[in-house]
């Protein structure tokens, strides 16, 4: 008989817990209202350097949002670039591909959380520049630490889990970075799913104002 072939482990993630298992059960998909909006209304906002992640984090939205940041940062490479979130989380491999070219391009990135900023959505929302990380008053925030199914042989499944050990050190690193609490501290509180209101938020380092009008910003 044939030796069935494992199937390959799923990337790194950092989802967030559904929202009825921590709010009211009533849910407004972020991922929903996207489609709708249609290219035409993201082409418009990009001619005044306004970035949308408005969905799951994953391979084409890094790959979107990364060649937006890229060509506005060629366009004007002083102008700020405005990066809106509203997400509930996704691909941590993919989430810092979107958060390297935010340090590698040469304008500063303010970042607005609405909504929701989950799981990798928070960790972009609070690499945003130091001075221009807004939230909105209603926005949710939730932190915790990376998952990623494990399966196959055992030698494997031991690769997998020190990734995945790996992993958690850099985000736990990234965030403190971002936060300014200890790496100790936010290895404590990402333990388990930990929400934020917007001025808990705001208190916690992961943004530095809560506004409640655009000319607040």
């Amino acid at each position: 008989m044939p030796v069935p072939t494992p199937k390959p482990n799923p990337p790194f993630r950092m989802p967030a817990t559904p929202l009825d298992q921590a709010l009211p059960p009533t849910r407004m998909s972020a991922t929903a209202s996207v489609p709708g909006l249609g290219d035409s209304v993201f082409e418009r906002l990009l001619t005044h350097r306004i970035v949308v992640l408005g969905q799951e984090v994953d391979a084409d939205i890094a790959n979107r949002i990364a060649g937006q940041m890229l060509l506005l940062a060629a366009e004007d490479p002083e102008a700020d670039i405005s990066l809106y979130i509203n997400s509930p989380g996704g691909s941590v491999h993919d989430g810092l591909a979107v958060l390297d070219t935010m340090r590698f391009i040469p304008c500063d990135v303010a970042t607005y959380g609405m909504g929701l900023a989950a799981s990798m959505g928070q960790v972009l929302l609070s690499a945003g520049t130091p001075g221009k990380r807004y939230v909105l008053p209603h926005t949710q925030v939730l932190m915790h630490q990376p998952s990623a199914g494990v399966g196959g042989k055992e030698t494997d499944i031991r690769i997998r889990a020190e990734l995945l050990r790996r992993n958690k050190e850099e985000m736990a690193g990234l965030i403190a970075a971002h936060t300014g609490q200890t790496q100790e501290q936010i290895l404590a509180d990402f333990d388990r799913d930990r929400w934020f209101t917007a001025q808990e938020a705001l208190e916690y380092g992961f943004v530095d104002h809560v506004v409640a009008r655009a000319g607040q910003a």
